[in-house]
């Protein structure tokens, strides 16, 4: 496992040592910024705020903090509709406050990683605005997917693909032509077989490794190139078949091409910059493809996060993650939250159904479980990434009044659940106070009466508390010769049905899955479990829904 200082100075010192290859047992903590701290009362969240707080996330043990965007935006998306890439959206702040995040954090040890948003642009991107305003044969128009309509007068869609937000991928101007959207009309994608397009996301990157971030974030990184002649793809319910099959305008070969050529300008930089991939693909073995060794570094484990609480099921998914990625050199990666589903407090408090859930559960379950899955989580081979708030053990919030609610694809029928305001709710840093300390002007969603007693306030200093068990577990990860990075786990095959049973070097991890608990012998020294054990006779108990983590000989 390689070691990370958390005390370095100069900010930059890591550039100046050898390659620790850091990003391998990395523990990268994504920060959803208008969720995080408001620093001016506005009732969202912002750079300052999150400047405020980098000490609360070096303390919790974190390696990189991943800034979703914070670019010039309508907001159509939650920012995932950028008009401008070089630009803060006033909302967040300015470009200083943005160098002093990168400045701060790296004073602290942290290092920065920001999203970046390749697949589509929003519609008032300046490329946009004029292309429409050009009219049809603009030659800005071949930056877009722009395309005559079907039928007698063009009146239908130029395929028949569908918005993953829900309805046509396409959208019709008053001109007659229309344009391509995966997403929402707002987010319009653009076309990669334009040089332009390869030319711009080429200077973005330096921008932004200029300014000093420590990688990117690739959003949608398995779209960008689009099958040629974009090929209807037959029938309805197209997304029902999204992570089943290749599809047209999703994990196409060509991609790759584009990300070996961001390779090249990254290497060119010091401080071992990394990228990681938001790949949603069929397989992890196509998700391997992504992170050969002259692509990307990272991507999303979405196998294991969509895997339900089931012993059987995760040991296989860890197996093939492992050896998806042994072949090409590149970490697993293990997730269980983002901003985009359901929380995983709240997802396992429910009877297994997807990642996004709709009903409460039983709370006591799905924390329970939660914090036995985050044991397991960081006790495996690679990196892991922590959605803010999962470090309090916060449940989504599945009541919050229509009215309320921001979504985009909620207001679209027949598309992606449109439910994924509830993970979004600011995060309470107080128990009292306007919005729970996450500013003094209330909040953008209504945070729950309960928020104050899961804040970072009540929960510092509780030995029981789930804060304490993150630190608690980071501390040890880091300082644990056997946990980190790697590529393979030795399995205990012979255990009851519905334990997870696994060692790595002076290491052991026992998990119960069962709602019972089931007597085993103790493999070690208890170092840290998700839930009060108690060893008797080198035989242990393991409660329900419980992970230990042991010393071994």
């Amino acid at each position: 496992m390689s070691q990370h200082s958390t005390d370095e100075s100069p900010a930059r010192a890591a550039a100046t040592r050898e390659a620790t290859d850091w990003w391998r047992d990395a523990v990268i903590y994504q920060v959803y910024p208008r969720s995080f701290a408001d620093s001016n009362g506005d009732g969202t969240g912002d750079l300052e705020g999150i400047r405020r707080h980098l000490p609360h996330l070096r303390d919790l043990g974190v390696d990189a903090v991943w800034l979703s965007p914070f670019y010039a935006s309508p907001q159509a998306d939650g920012g995932y509709d950028v008009a401008d890439y070089r630009a803060v959206d006033p909302m967040y702040g300015t470009l200083l406050d943005a160098d002093a995040v990168i400045r701060d954090a790296h004073a602290l040890g942290l290092r920065i990683i920001v999203d970046l948003v390749p697949n589509h642009s929003s519609d008032q991107h300046e490329w946009f605005k004029r292309a429409v305003a050009d009219g049809p044969g603009s030659p800005l128009r071949e930056r877009y997917h722009f395309r005559p309509g079907k039928g007698e007068n063009g009146e239908l869609p130029p395929n028949d693909w569908e918005s993953i937000f829900g309805g046509p991928a396409w959208t019709r101007l008053a001109d007659g032509e229309w344009y391509l959207h995966l997403f929402a009309p707002e987010q319009p994608d653009l076309n990669w077989e334009h040089p332009a397009v390869a030319d711009e996301f080429r200077s973005i990157l330096r921008f932004w490794l200029d300014m000093g971030v420590d990688g990117f974030r690739i959003d949608v990184a398995h779209g960008l190139v689009k099958a040629e002649g974009l090929p209807d793809l037959g029938g309805a319910d197209q997304l029902k078949l999204l992570g089943n099959d290749v599809m047209p305008f999703f994990d196409q070969d060509g991609v790759h091409e584009i990300y070996r050529s961001w390779r090249v300008i990254l290497d060119e930089y010091d401080g071992e910059r990394v990228f990681v991939a938001e790949a949603w693909t069929p397989t992890v073995q196509r998700t391997a493809n992504y992170v050969r060794p002259d692509e990307l570094h990272q991507a999303f484990n979405f196998q294991y996060l969509g895997a339900p609480w089931e012993a059987a099921e995760l040991h296989q998914i860890i197996d093939s993650s492992l050896d998806a990625m042994r072949p090409v050199g590149a970490p697993a990666t293990w997730v269980l939250s983002n901003h985009d589903v359901t929380r995983h407090a709240t997802r396992y408090a429910n009877p297994p159904g997807g990642t996004q859930i709709r009903t409460p559960g039983d709370r006591e379950l799905g924390l329970r479980r939660a914090r036995a899955a985050t044991l397991l989580m960081l006790a495996l081979p690679g990196s892991a990434y922590i959605y803010q708030g999962e470090e309090l053990g916060l449940p989504d919030v599945t009541d919050l009044p229509d009215e309320v609610r921001q979504d985009p694809s909620f207001f679209r029928a027949q598309g992606q659940d449109g439910f994924r305001d509830g993970c979004r709710v600011p995060i309470p840093w107080t128990r009292t106070g306007p919005s729970y300390g996450f500013g003094d002007g209330g909040s953008w969603l209504p945070q729950p009466a309960t928020w104050g007693e899961l804040s970072v306030e009540a929960q510092t200093g509780d030995p029981d508390s789930t804060l304490e068990l993150y630190r608690a577990a980071l501390a040890t990860r880091r300082a644990h010769a056997g946990l980190g990075a790697g590529d393979s786990v030795k399995w205990h095959d012979e255990v009851p049905a519905g334990l997870l049973s696994f060692e790595r070097p002076g290491f052991a991890c026992t998990v119960n899955t069962t709602g019972e608990a089931v007597r085993i012998a103790a493999p070690g020294t208890v170092l840290l479990s998700s839930a009060p054990v108690t060893v008797e006779d080198g035989r242990i108990d393991l409660p329900a829904d419980t992970t230990v983590w042991w010393e071994t000989p």
